[in-house]
């Protein structure tokens, strides 16, 4: 006959308290980033930043709105924003719903970011598995006279000779 002691966990408790853990253990705490230890090609990145200014480059009515129904029938609309920290500035493309975030003066938390390349230079960007959030006002000054999308690129071919 086995008896319940209160002392003992049971094996079923203790599975329990493993698998809580371990589920809890799956989210990581973001690492944030700052605008100038941004790179080509990178991705997966946190940020927190100010809107300096919004340009819209795109606004595009759907053509024929009576055969479609959905998400394809909306306006497009792309903006060119400059936001920075303190450590510098960066071109930020806004599509859709985002330019409506994107006002001057915000302050925004950029959750995996990624870059995109355009004509040369580096474009900041948030596809459908980022995420954007107006937070608090941030205390920071911007740094503009450091804009990483003045930078241009050259893609360069190595050729290993044998």
């Amino acid at each position: 006959m086995a008896t319940n002691d209160p002392s003992k966990p049971t094996e079923q408790s203790a599975s329990a308290d493993a698998a809580l853990t371990s589920h809890s253990s799956g989210l990581r705490k973001p690492v944030f980033v700052k605008v100038d230890s941004l790179k080509p090609g990178t991705t997966g990145h946190t940020l927190i930043v100010k809107v300096l200014n919004s340009n819209t480059v795109l606004s595009k009515k759907p053509r024929n709105t009576m055969s479609f129904r959905g998400p394809q029938n909306q306006n497009t609309r792309i903006a060119e924003c400059l936001i920075g920290d303190e450590t510098g500035t960066i071109l930020f493309t806004a599509r859709n719903n985002q330019v409506d975030l994107m006002k001057p003066g915000n302050t925004l938390i950029l959750r995996n970011a990624k870059i995109d390349m355009f004509k040369g230079s580096m474009r900041l960007a948030v596809d459908k598995w980022g995420r954007i959030e107006v937070t608090e006002p941030a205390k920071f000054v911007v740094k503009e006279d450091n804009n990483l999308s003045l930078v241009e690129y050259e893609l360069v071919n190595i050729v290993e000779e044998s």
